[in-house]
């Protein structure tokens, strides 16, 4: 017999952890369109040639790719010139990585067809062929809103506002938000002198939360920092202090780098500017650098509650010409995602998934045997009627067994008829044991 299993890194999800999830994602839905965001899809799979290139070295290496079929796969390998060009003749296709890409590719295809500053949002799987471990899988999904076509700085405050939003109302009050700005991680390549290396220096930095200060410095020597400039690398992602030391110590730092300068003038606009209030103030980070390819701007990272143990739950940024990647320049955007996957372990563990988010059947009526079945499936039909989740058991079996199933599902109400009680129905409210007896016409009124 084959023993039946799922890939390494994807789940199933039972009726209860579906009803969760899918609590989460109305509440982040709801802010989406409260804050003026249009709903958007695109296909599970994406050109592979669309996809490489855009997600820097490490994020290339987890693209999930679909080996061609087909008799002429062999002939087509042997036409290639080089390994990569191998690869994208065997896997013309593949899963997307995420959504900004993605996203990217609809705006140039769409471009004409668009209202700019165009607001969208979606929430779909993505696929990574990352180690499968707590809190990071290989199927799993992002929601993310964007604004494309528009510069003003007044999209990051808006987008830092729907994370505040969202996390307070799914009971996170006490998330942590970091921000910072990759036109100042720039600046930090121009003050050690190596602005060549700005990228290498910011993947080696992004990985300081895994690899540890000693990490890091080894990584910027492999990159080909000398010791003096790593020891600069380090001083200056541990400066210290409230958000206005950090951005009057970087204005001093900055004074021959315009670049790092403007990184630091967005920073204080969003941050201080007074538009809005946010629960919990977004923490200026120097050691932010997300090692996507694409950010220009601010970049943002949302951690859990300290006491949690889980990475980021959510995180984005500024892109200035992500759509120039395929041919059209000039339209600048930002985003953010929310990894509802890691949300989920982390309500969890805190137990702040209300009742309501785990509610199915509000009713369940008890099979009355077959004659009174039409009378008892029309009770069942007034209350759907009604909007309230009923549903009917569908075999005549003795009613304890029916009540043990009722109880297991954890259904509030039982509905029946007996008998001794003709033109009447009778409920039992399971979370207070009470029981009720109703008229057909009651039953059009009553609160359950």
């Amino acid at each position: 017999m084959v023993k039946l299993s799922i890939p390494q890194g994807t789940r199933d999800f039972g009726p209860d952890v579906v009803r969760k999830r899918n609590y989460i994602f109305a509440t982040i839905r709801q802010s989406f369109e409260r804050f003026g965001f249009q709903p958007l899809e695109t296909p599970a799979m994406e050109n592979t040639s669309t996809l490489l290139g855009k997600y820097g070295e490490e994020g290339d290496k987890l693209i999930f790719k679909i080996i061609n079929n087909g008799p002429n796969i062999l002939g087509q390998a042997q036409m290639a010139k080089d390994s990569r060009e191998l690869g994208l003749l065997l896997c013309e296709k593949s899963l997307k990585y995420d959504l900004t890409i993605p996203f990217a590719r609809y705006v140039v295809m769409n471009h004409g067809k668009l209202q700019l500053p165009f607001r969208r949002y979606q929430m779909q799987p993505v696929w990574r062929g990352d180690k499968p471990q707590r809190g990071r899988y290989r199927e799993f999904y992002q929601c993310d809103a964007d604004v494309v076509g528009s510069n003003s700085l007044l999209n990051e405050i808006e987008l830092l506002q729907i994370y505040d939003t969202v996390f307070n109302n799914l009971g996170l009050g006490n998330y942590r938000m970091k921000i910072n700005n990759r036109k100042v991680l720039t600046g930090l390549a121009e003050l050690v002198g190596r602005p060549d290396l700005m990228l290498d220096i910011t993947i080696a930095i992004d990985k300081l939360d895994k690899i540890g200060d000693n990490g890091v410095r080894e990584e910027l020597a492999q990159r080909g920092l000398a010791a003096k400039e790593i020891d600069l690398v380090m001083e200056f992602i541990s400066l210290q202090g409230s958000n206005e030391s950090k951005l009057e110590r970087l204005s001093q730092l900055f004074t021959n780098s315009p670049t790092g300068l403007k990184g630091v003038e967005e920073l204080r606009f969003i941050i201080g500017s007074g538009l809005t209030a946010f629960s919990s103030l977004p923490e200026i980070d120097l050691t932010l650098a997300r090692g996507l390819n694409y950010y220009t701007g601010m970049i943002v990272e949302v951690k859990a509650p300290a006491h949690v143990n889980m990475g980021s739950i959510g995180g984005g940024g500024r892109y200035d010409d992500l759509t120039g990647l395929f041919g059209l320049p000039g339209i600048s955007g930002v985003g953010i995602s929310f990894g509802v996957d890691r949300i989920y372990d982390v309500l969890e563990e805190l137990q702040l998934f209300p009742e309501t988010a785990q509610q199915g059947s509000q009713v369940i009526f008890f099979h009355p045997g077959a004659g009174k079945l039409a009378e008892v499936f029309g009770y069942v039909t007034r209350l759907r009627q009604r909007g309230i989740n009923t549903e009917i058991y569908p075999d005549d079996i003795k009613q304890d067994k029916q009540f043990k199933y009722a109880e297991k599902r954890g259904i509030p109400y039982i509905g029946y008829v007996e008998d001794s009680a003709p033109g009447k129905i009778s409920f039992r409210n399971m979370i207070v044991k009470q029981r009720y007896s109703l008229s057909p016409e009651e039953l059009d009124t009553f609160e359950f």
